[in-house]
């Protein structure tokens, strides 16, 4: 009996030997666990297998052989994609520009003490509250050449003109317009709040020192929302370059690739079957995004 009780005391003894922040550790990955589990089964994996397909011919049905870069010096010898990268960069860099002018200037607007202020900061908040689908639908009814919104008001204007706004020169512009509108509450309502927590004492003091209005804006304002703006332009960057609604429900990427995006090439090449094509579509952005997200990150490091 005596030897069959040495071993429990002995694994009593290292038991009660562990500290409380060992037991608080052991406890803390065991709630973390789950949530990790999950992350690799629905985020980690998918994404690390749509890496692999991007460098194999698989076809749906078919059996997948490694090709190595075939798809992506396919790709990089196709128009289509060629268009695509300049689309994209055009898309995203018009977007980004707009939703920054009149994101901060609606924002600065709003923060004023200005009549009705709470229903306009409601209203604002409409065009990103409305789902994509209806917001978009709505944009290609207004561009119909005949009916169209735009067309009548041109009418009423007294200009005698019907004007294809889904045509091949002015697609594009549509299309930026359209998502413009869509996404630039997000900035709005991120920058408001940014603004919300600057100290009035800041500016009282610069105004006192003779500062104006300019000056006070270049020195408190944006210093003072630096890292709200980098990391708003971040996601914002990332959403409308992995848009598909836009596009797709306004022109479908046409008329002849006028405003083809990687989504809906990507897409075009799953309507096809062609699984690793469509991989390596979305997998050539992802070079990008790292590079961005480097340097917005070390910018947010920064002082």
């Amino acid at each position: 009996m005596a030897h069959q009780a040495r071993p429990l005391a002995q694994g009593q003894k290292a038991q009660s030997g562990l500290t409380l922040h060992q037991r608080n550790s052991i406890f803390g990955y065991a709630l973390v666990a789950p949530v990790v589990i999950c992350l690799l089964a629905l985020v980690f994996y998918p994404f690390v297998f749509a890496i692999w397909i991007s460098f194999t011919d698989q076809i749906v049905g078919g059996q997948a052989k490694f090709i190595g870069l075939g798809n992506y010096i396919y790709l990089a010898k196709t128009p289509s994609f060629q268009k695509t990268i300049v689309n994209t960069i055009v898309l995203v860099a018009s977007v980004q520009g707009l939703k920054l002018v009149f994101g901060l200037g609606i924002a600065l607007l709003l923060n004023q003490p200005i009549r009705g202020r709470q229903i306009w900061r409601g209203l604002v908040l409409l065009p990103w509250a409305m789902p994509a689908f209806v917001a978009y639908l709505t944009w290609k009814l207004m561009y119909a050449p005949n009916g169209g919104a735009f067309n009548v008001m041109l009418d009423l204007m007294g200009i005698p003109i019907q004007l294809d706004f889904l045509s091949r020169e002015l697609a594009m512009p549509s299309v930026i317009l359209a998502t413009f509108w869509r996404g630039f509450p997000f900035w709005v309502i991120s920058f408001l709040a940014a603004l919300q927590n600057i100290p009035q004492e800041l500016y009282e003091a610069a105004a006192i020192d003779g500062a104006t209005t300019w000056q006070r804006f270049q020195h408190i304002t944006i210093p003072s929302i630096r890292h709200v703006i980098l990391v708003v332009v971040l996601l914002s960057t990332i959403w409308t370059t992995n848009g598909f609604e836009n596009v797709w429900l306004l022109t479908q990427g046409g008329p002849s690739d006028a405003t083809m995006t990687f989504p809906v090439l990507s897409y075009f090449g799953l309507q096809s079957l062609r699984i690793g094509e469509a991989s390596a579509v979305s997998v050539a952005m992802l070079p990008v995004f790292a590079m961005l997200a480097f340097i917005i990150v070390n910018l947010l490091k920064e002082d």
